[in-house]
């Protein structure tokens, strides 16, 4: 059995294309990309063949050519055939190229592998709720979502967001605007100074180069925002320039596990979520989230997720809401990853539970893509496991803490653990 390390080696694909094709269809991926993968592969390792043919004769030949040439021999003859094999190596050089570009652009066309204990599932309807943490509050009167809640205390003004970039935006005023920075200061603090994070402030833009080394590209250029220009990307997650600080490096062995928490706003057009959650600010186009980033051994890779979850669960907790843990089937795993958890919080306003964090292990399926490797001393470089998850994701989190924490006379109860971000205050009620 080929091991994890070598999932998506094109050594896996060669010796086990059934096992390939059977991972892909669980997916909902379609398998016959491995047949078209194996074809290029082919081509390619025959034109490579000949190619090495050609100037193993042609040293020999060249050789050849300096004798006789020593003895006063006549050499036309060898010249003519040096000739003819110059004339093969630079047509099979040149038919080399398209052959790698080929095979490249279908390999990124793969979507991971799952892990064998990720369920198989066609949707997300077969998905596995794991647990459920914290008791979902009761109220004695009928709550209401944030967008009512937002537009009557005065601290979400949708129809000026709409007024400055259009459908999906929004603007945060007074009270939501020091909310929001509050849970994103004080998320940023318990995971640097509790689970031992280090922070760090990545650029918001991103070469074309780092979304395919996480694998946003090519298969999601269409959700994301491009300054063609610059040829730059908004990045859709910090995952994406966390992640690329280690591009095509080789990290030492004594450094892992490496652990990484950073704020960024994010950028994703949700072209492909026309018509749903159109009221609110569940799903925009742009919104800030807290990310969870670590770089680790293969070896460790298992342990380090459980530890991703239960930081991520920290924060959730911290706060004084209910949660549930969520393991995804093989239908409802993203591109990249090999085993995804999700931590979804219950918001009574809107009456459902929303996504705040996807825990996922990516095992070398993003290292391999962006070339991230580690070293031990007299050891061979190997490829690093990458993981990463929210900690947590806004807006979603406010969502959630403004219809938990919401009275009946329509104020809002600041959880405790964030008043000391907000100077102390402990409610939120009518602006102006």
């Amino acid at each position: 059995r080929i091991t994890l390390k070598l999932m998506l080696d094109l050594r896996l694909i060669r010796i086990q294309p059934d096992f390939v094709k059977q991972q892909l269809a669980n997916l909902g991926a379609d398998p016959s990309v491995v047949d078209r993968i194996l074809d290029a592969d082919e081509r390619r390792r025959t034109v490579l063949k000949a190619t090495e043919e050609a100037q193993a004769r042609l040293k020999t030949t060249s050789k050849e050519i300096g004798r006789r040439r020593a003895q006063g021999e006549d050499t036309a003859e060898t010249e003519e055939e040096a000739r003819a094999l110059r004339e093969v190596i630079r047509e099979s050089e040149a038919s080399l190229g398209p052959i790698e570009t080929e095979l490249l652009d279908l390999q990124l066309q793969v979507p991971n592998l799952p892990s064998p204990n990720v369920p198989v599932g066609a949707d997300e309807t077969e998905n596995e709720i794991l647990r459920i943490e914290g008791e979902p509050r009761s109220f004695a009167f009928t709550p209401k979502p944030h967008w009512e809640l937002g537009e009557e205390l005065g601290i979400i003004d949708f129809d000026r967001g709409v007024k400055i970039a259009g459908s999906r935006f929004y603007v945060l005023k007074g009270d939501g605007a020091r909310l929001q920075r509050a849970l994103i200061s004080w998320m940023l603090d318990l995971h640097r100074e509790r689970h031992g994070y280090e922070e760090v402030y990545p650029p918001f833009m991103a070469l074309p180069q780092c979304l395919v080394g996480t694998g946003q590209l090519p298969k999601f250029a269409d959700t994301m925002y491009l300054d063609r220009i610059e040829d730059l990307y908004f990045i859709p997650t910090a995952e994406v320039p966390v992640t690329n600080m280690y591009r095509d490096e080789i990290l030492p062995g004594s450094a892992l596990p490496i652990k990484h928490v950073a704020y960024t706003a994010c950028f994703r057009r949700e072209a492909m979520s026309a018509g749903r959650d159109v009221r609110g600010i569940k799903r925009g186009h742009q919104f800030d989230k807290v990310e969870l980033v670590k770089f680790t051994r293969p070896e460790h890779s298992d342990a380090e997720l459980a530890g991703l979850l239960s930081d991520a669960e920290d924060v959730a907790r911290g706060l004084g809401l209910a949660w549930r843990v969520v393991r995804m089937c093989t239908g409802d795993l993203s591109f990249t990853a090999a085993e995804k958890l999700d931590i979804e919080l219950w918001a009574p306003g809107c009456g459902e539970w929303l996504e705040v964090s996807s825990c996922s292990n990516f095992r070398d399926f993003q290292a391999r893509r962006a070339g991230i490797r580690f070293k031990d001393t007299g050891g061979k470089p190997e490829f690093v496991h990458t993981l990463n998850g929210s900690g947590l994701a806004l807006p979603r989190t406010m969502i959630a803490v403004m219809e938990n924490g919401q009275r009946e006379d329509g104020s809002i109860v600041i959880p405790e653990i964030l008043r000391p971000y907000l100077g102390g205050q402990e409610t939120i009620s009518r602006q102006g």
